[in-house]
């Protein structure tokens, strides 16, 4: 058996995975964690009444790793991690040894509202299961088939080659999205495709072949698209002049830019789409018309780098569950041959193109645990 730990900023998605099997028997979400965490459980796993410690994300982890050991079934081969920062090196999973870790500390100042959860997770069951064989699956990996000019930034070279790079991230569920397109969209999915991840994170990944060729997503999570409470790409005189000229700290200015800014900080309301949607201020409509104009925007950039636009997809929880967001970024791309179904749309179908649309629009559930437990699989011969 596999098991997947996917650790985000603020949750904990763990599931397990047969060899060779493409539906998790279970699956187990902890969210809120740091707060008032709250636990979901889908499948045949009993943890009903049970509540998560409101600590941090490690104990949250010892918490559930201790309750999964007492299981009689529960016979795994190997633990698989979505980390999301890899670096340049890593192309795809690796088995994660004590040099891998010190490499993947390196990485932290890069995520650090990422990386180390990924790392409190492989602590904690090592804690757990002492030996036991687990493999890193990075975020980043997806994207390193890019070509250079789609990696590099307009910096000084030496910066460039010290490995300054537009890394990309949601690579997991990008690579999960190519995957299933061939079944539901048959030879169109080798085209020109723009997958669409919207949560609380945020990007967008252009595919040819199955493979990325451009992401909004640069050096850190924090670029690209506007997002919950991250602002994505500004102009970087606007950071300088709140360091040099209104005397801000460059740990304020973080502050503001990854966790005050976003749906939250144009709204002053919150950054949950469906709190905004349901608000009457003027300030909520324009972070939701802000959100939708900045992903129309980018999908016409990726739309560049690809030479044209075969389909698009929509997921990840905002992409799979809010339709007038769908609705306005499709509105914005009708010049691309893009015609939406209303009633496909609010129905949140798997098509919501109209019959005859020039370009497919579809909706796929994020499954980056499925994609974890494949990789690491394949790593390992499961």
């Amino acid at each position: 058996m596999i098991l997947v730990l996917n650790a985000g900023s603020s949750s904990l998605r763990c599931a397990l995975f047969r060899d060779g099997e493409n539906t998790a028997v279970w699956r187990v979400h902890v969210a809120g964690i740091g707060g008032s965490p709250h636990l979901m459980v889908t499948g045949d796993l009993d943890l009903e009444g049970e509540v998560p410690p409101a600590g941090d994300l490690r104990a949250v982890a010892a918490w559930l790793l201790a309750r999964l050991r007492g299981l009689p079934d529960l016979h795994l081969r190997v633990v698989g991690h979505r980390i999301v920062h890899g670096g340049v090196r890593h192309v795809g999973p690796a088995r994660i040894d004590r040099p891998l870790m010190v490499e993947l500390e390196t990485l932290v100042p890069l995520a650090p509202g990422h990386q180390p959860q990924g790392l409190a997770c492989i602590a904690a069951v090592e804690e757990a299961w002492p030996g036991l064989l687990q493999v890193a699956c990075f975020d980043t990996a997806f994207h390193r088939t890019q070509d250079r000019l789609a990696q590099i930034e307009a910096i000084p070279h030496a910066l460039t080659e010290d490995g300054l790079l537009r890394f990309g991230f949601h690579g997991l569920s990008y690579a999960h999205i190519a995957g299933v397109l061939p079944r539901l969209i048959g030879e169109r999915a080798k085209g020109r495709i723009v997958v669409a991840h919207l949560g609380h994170g945020a990007s967008l990944c252009a595919l040819s072949e199955g493979r990325s060729v451009a992401t909004t997503m640069g050096l850190t999570t924090l670029g690209g698209l506007m997002m919950g409470t991250r602002s994505g790409t500004v102009d970087p005189g606007l950071v300088l002049h709140l360091i040099q000229a209104r005397g801000v700290a460059a740990s304020e200015v973080a502050d503001i830019l990854n966790r005050r800014s976003g749906l939250l900080g144009v709204s002053g309301i919150s950054d949950d789409v469906r709190v905004l949607e349901a608000s009457e201020a003027p300030e909520a409509r324009e972070a939701l018309d802000l959100f939708a104009y900045r992903i129309a925007r980018e999908t016409g950039s990726l739309a560049v780098a690809l030479g044209g636009l075969d389909a698009l997809v929509f997921t990840g929880g905002i992409g799979e569950n809010a339709g007038a967001i769908r609705t306005s970024v499709c509105t914005r791309l009708a010049f691309l041959g893009i015609n939406l179904d209303t009633e496909r749309n609010a129905n949140g179908c798997s098509r919501i193109d109209r019959n005859g649309s020039t370009v497919p629009v579809l909706i796929i559930p994020a499954d980056e645990e499925h994609e974890i437990a494949h990789e690491a699989g394949c790593l390992v011969g499961a």
